[in-house]
């Protein structure tokens, strides 16, 4: 087995055909985001992260139940950069640590479809054969809107523990970043949503609606 150093700097190539080396730099743990020259964008990024946690009432604050041993969670922190190699955005995105799961008792199904690069080949095709125009969106932390129906417990988010609240546990009302089903939570609830606004689901790809 090999073993290699991490890969701290990156290489970009711009349009002038200048190599910039890029500093990929980034805080694995929560001690280190807030111990590192950026601690304030990183901060930010979390209090972002966790306000979307509150406003889609991911989890509530209940006490430990007997018998039961929460999850974990981590922070995952990521910089996003333009073209130029210039920092964009401070990303800080709270993941449960899934691996922790057992099958049959806090999930069961996972599986979600995923589209074909076929299927998106040929709706180009046929939106440039026929001039239409192509919209495209993001739905900020999509996995956030799935329901979970298994009774799911997870510690808080390192750095934001009140003191009153301690000894307390997140109760998952909604998926989560990390968890083994989380993709298939969010699949069901948009399919849900978007057969509500008259779409229709095509039958041999399950990723195309018309």
């Amino acid at each position: 087995m090999e073993r290699h150093e991490p890969e701290r700097y990156g290489f970009l190539v711009t349009t002038h055909g200048d190599v910039i080396v890029v500093d990929q730099d980034e805080p694995k743990t929560y001690r280190e985001a807030v111990a590192s020259p950026d601690s304030e964008k990183w901060l930010e990024a979390m209090r972002s992260e966790m306000d979307s946690m509150s406003e889609n009432q991911v989890w509530t604050l209940v006490e430990p139940p007997e018998g039961i041993k929460p999850i974990g969670c981590k922070w995952v922190f990521k910089k996003k950069i333009d073209m130029d190699g210039n920092v964009q955005t401070y990303k800080g995105r709270l993941v449960a640590k899934g691996f922790r799961q057992i099958h049959g008792v806090d999930y069961d199904e996972t599986f979600s479809p995923v589209a074909m690069f076929k299927s998106i080949r040929i709706l180009l095709a046929v939106a440039a054969f026929h001039d239409y125009e192509i919209w495209k969106m993001d739905v900020k932390t999509a996995f956030l809107n799935g329901k979970l129906e298994e009774d799911m417990y997870m510690t808080q988010p390192e750095g934001f523990v009140t003191p009153e609240n301690a000894r307390k546990v997140c109760k998952l009302q909604r998926s989560i970043y990390g968890l083994k089903q989380a993709s298939r939570s969010w699949n069901l609830h948009f399919n849900e949503a978007i057969q509500e606004f008259g779409f229709i689901r095509n039958e041999d790809e399950p990723c195309v609606y018309k």
